[in-house]
């Protein structure tokens, strides 16, 4: 189901682009490739019988549960559908893998973020790419530009919000461990600290439950909270991120792991070709852009 689907679920939706950025390899080079071969001009590196893989032959690919539209369809990673699910697969092919060569694991966020060894050969979670995050593990070129929003009812005391500042005196909510969470601590700087829980999950279930006015989550799931699992709640407002400097979430791998350079040589290809516009297109173009909270 992709989320041009959601009107069919009582969803508002009109199409707005929300455009891709190119991403470039790690070092800022491109390289040619035979589609679908993973092998490059610079040698057989990234040949696939050549990667550090966590089992050989395969890719394995991790991502939290439950996998929430408009990121993954129907809570399965493996149909590829939903935005991240179908550039996992694009990847995939790009490296030289078909869909049966690549299996799913259960990776918890916080769990993914943390330093150590992973179970996963790279991990895709709407992670936010961040120096702080980068001490504990690695990322790709980033794969898509993301602003964060507020999500509260249409009666509630955020509604109308058109400013930082008059988000202040609000009770707010997030993630634990999320830019999300990061944005309401050093942007937002409400009065009173916000309530954090262990998963969107739960921060969705507390503003249901008018536990926080309201909560803050990344622009394409604020508007699947809103027009498809809560009723009676709007997206508030979005927040732009400095043009120079976007928020993008990022693969992400175990610290060192030399796959990173062959999965960056994957996305430059597939961001020149034009699949992953193609792949935004399909899964994130019916996101309503959201008036922007000012500064003031």
């Amino acid at each position: 189901m992709s989320v041009r689907m959601w009107r069919t679920m009582g969803a508002m939706a009109v199409v707005s682009g929300l455009v891709i950025t190119g991403c470039g390899s790690s070092d800022g080079s491109s390289s040619t490739t035979t589609e679908g071969t993973g092998t490059t001009a610079g040698g057989a590196a990234c040949a696939k019988d050549s990667l550090n893989l966590v089992t050989d032959g395969t890719l394995t690919i991790g991502t939290d549960t439950p996998a929430f539209p408009p990121w993954f369809v129907d809570d399965d990673p493996s149909n590829g559908k939903g935005f991240e699910s179908a550039v996992a697969y694009a990847v995939a092919d790009e490296m030289g893998f078909d869909a049966a060569d690549v299996t799913w694991t259960v990776a918890p966020f916080t769990n993914v973020i943390a330093p150590g060894a992973k179970d996963f050969d790279f991990d895709i979670n709407q992670v936010s790419i961040s120096d702080e995050r980068d001490q504990a593990v690695d990322f790709s070129s980033g794969y898509y530009d993301v602003n964060q929003a507020i999500v509260g009812f249409t009666d509630s005391a955020a509604a109308g919000a058109t400013t930082i500042a008059d988000l202040q005196g609000l009770k707010l909510g997030a993630q634990v461990g999320t830019t999300s969470l990061d944005f309401i601590n050093e942007v937002i700087a409400p009065d009173s600290e916000p309530l954090v829980y262990n998963d969107n999950s739960a921060a969705k279930a507390a503003l249901d439950a008018k536990q926080v006015d309201a909560i803050v989550l990344d622009l394409p799931t604020a508007f699947y909270v809103s027009a498809v699992e809560i009723e009676g709640t709007a997206v508030i407002g979005q927040f732009e991120a400095p043009a120079e400097s976007p928020e993008q979430f990022g693969l992400v791998f175990e610290e060192g792991n030399p796959l990173r350079d062959c999965v960056n040589e994957a996305i430059a290809r597939l961001t020149d070709s034009g699949t992953l516009a193609d792949i935004e297109q399909e899964w994130l173009s019916d996101v309503v852009d959201a008036p922007v909270i000012g500064a003031g």
